[in-house]
């Protein structure tokens, strides 16, 4: 792609404030965003080939949404870190493991897409995300959902195809997790925590795919209890 090309997608940018360039095979985050760090809300550069993020996005101090799906991400910077008032964050299909240690202070973020990468656990800095709604860690190589989980303020954990063959009963005491997706896992009925059934607030529980019978959870005790606020949550939103 042409320097004539960019700068009309930045003047494009300048005005509306989105810059989005998404499957031009770009190798590296153009530099030359940072002319408008100061008025960008919205960037979106999937679909490319971007290894890695320059220390410079930080600056980006009004940026709301940063989407990089589909590119060849393997680390994220600290500098990320900094975007205070990012609400969502789009990373599917890359190669992540981790997140940045500091990865807590992004306060506004209230949209997390992960899936398609290779974090073995649910990474614990997300617990420290107080405005957090939706996180997708699906098609990822997590085999354990450990204690932390239960400070997780998220209202949907979608962990769908991993390898989780085990569940922290602290999952139970999210707070506000209305939403658990553990389609195509490796659970046993046997480790699936009763207390998520009788006593959490989740009210859609996706277990299908599992090394269980589907039927076999309703004979679980507690599960009328679920089933009660399944049903609630069904009506409201009827």
């Amino acid at each position: 792609m042409g320097n004539s090309a960019l700068k009309a997608h930045l003047e494009t940018a300048q005005k509306t404030g989105v810059f989005q360039l998404t499957g031009k095979g770009l190798s590296e985050f153009p530099e030359d965003l940072q002319k408008l760090a100061s008025n960008l809300r919205t960037i979106d550069l999937s679909n490319n080939k971007i290894e890695a993020l320059p220390p410079l996005v930080g600056n980006f101090s009004v940026l709301k949404s940063l989407s990089l799906n589909h590119n060849k991400l393997t680390v994220l910077p600290e500098e990320l870190c900094k975007l205070k008032k990012l609400e969502i964050l789009h990373l599917n299909n890359n190669q992540l493991m981790q997140l940045p240690a500091a990865f807590g202070q992004l306060a506004a973020l209230k949209t997390l897409s992960l899936s398609g990468n290779k974090f073995r656990t649910v990474p614990v800095q997300l617990c420290r995300l107080r405005h957090l709604d939706v996180v997708d860690l699906s098609r990822n190589q997590i085999q354990s959902v450990p204690d932390t989980v239960g400070e997780l303020q998220a209202i949907e954990l979608n962990l769908n195809q991993n390898q989780i063959s085990q569940i922290s009963s602290q999952i139970s005491h999210c707070p506000r997790l209305k939403v658990l997706r553990l389609e195509e896992n490796c659970l046993e009925l046997s480790v699936l925590p009763q207390s998520i059934l009788s006593d959490s607030q989740i009210s859609l529980l996706a277990v299908e795919g599992n090394l269980f019978e589907i039927k076999k959870l309703r004979e679980l005790e507690g599960y009328d209890k679920y089933m009660e606020r399944f049903t609630a949550t069904k009506k409201k939103f009827a």
